[in-house]
């Protein structure tokens, strides 16, 4: 199919180690792009590179609550015609229970890191005429989460800044969206259901089409938008939830 190739094209993954970073490397690389897997797990990045095709797949360490960190990541990044701010941190308590350290820290890594990553990198898309931005946020941000209140705030902020982008970008060919996941099957979301057995089975029969998603779910909407089959959408957020967002 015409238009959904990515060769020649070079893309960064934050959280690239977790498990929607590394199926979206995958879906890229596969596509025929260069890929960074960028992560604050030096061993978890470098094996999710290795398992990329040859030649495509490169890990490199940023500490996305580091300000310094994201600088000297973006200096030696080079062209970057992708962008993927896949990272996040959700750190599960009720809301009037919370701890506000616990906010700043997910401020920094949910989004005051993607808006200074996108803030360094975006200047070199537009200036060479092509460029896409994906921000990886929650149905959480969309619909609220018991217990992830400043988590869905912060994500929730991708939904601004990515629609501001869209229309500041848009001069140099570069689009901006947001994908949504939903109840997704990731080790975070197995962790948290040790603590309350039955939690899998009861979140899957809320789901219109019965289950949990997978990571190679969101990943396939993901690469589709870093594709020229997708250059003329930008400004939009996409739900991949099973049918529990609809709009």
């Amino acid at each position: 199919m015409d238009g959904m190739r990515l060769d020649g094209r070079s893309a960064v993954v934050t959280g690239g180690a977790g498990a929607i970073g590394a199926a979206i490397c995958a879906d890229l690389a596969a596509l025929g792009a260069r890929v960074v897997v960028a992560d604050v797990e030096r061993e978890g990045a470098a094996k999710v590179a290795q398992a990329l095709p040859a030649g495509l797949g490169t890990a490199r360490r940023v500490d996305l609550a580091d300000p310094a960190s994201i600088e000297e990541f973006c200096a030696a990044a080079g062209a970057v015609d992708i962008l993927v701010n896949n990272a996040g941190l959700s750190i599960v308590e009720p809301f009037t229970g919370s701890d506000p350290a616990h906010w700043d820290l997910m401020w920094r890594v949910n989004l005051r890191a993607p808006m200074l990553m996108t803030k360094l990198l975006l200047p070199g898309m537009v200036e060479r005429g092509w460029g896409r931005l994906v921000f990886v946020s929650s149905d959480g941000a969309r619909a609220g989460s018991g217990g992830e209140g400043a988590y869905a705030a912060t994500k929730a902020g991708l939904f601004g800044l990515a629609k501001t982008l869209a229309r500041e970008a848009a001069k140099g060919e570069v689009t901006s969206n947001v994908v949504c996941p939903g109840p997704t099957d990731t080790p975070m979301l197995r962790r948290v259901a040790e603590q309350e057995p039955g939690l899998v089975e009861k979140i899957a029969r809320g789901i219109p089409l019965r289950r949990l998603g997978e990571p190679e779910d969101v990943a396939g909407l993901v690469a589709y938008l870093c594709t020229e089959r997708a250059a003329y959408i930008t400004g939009q957020t996409l739900s991949v939830s099973g049918g529990v967002t609809m709009q």
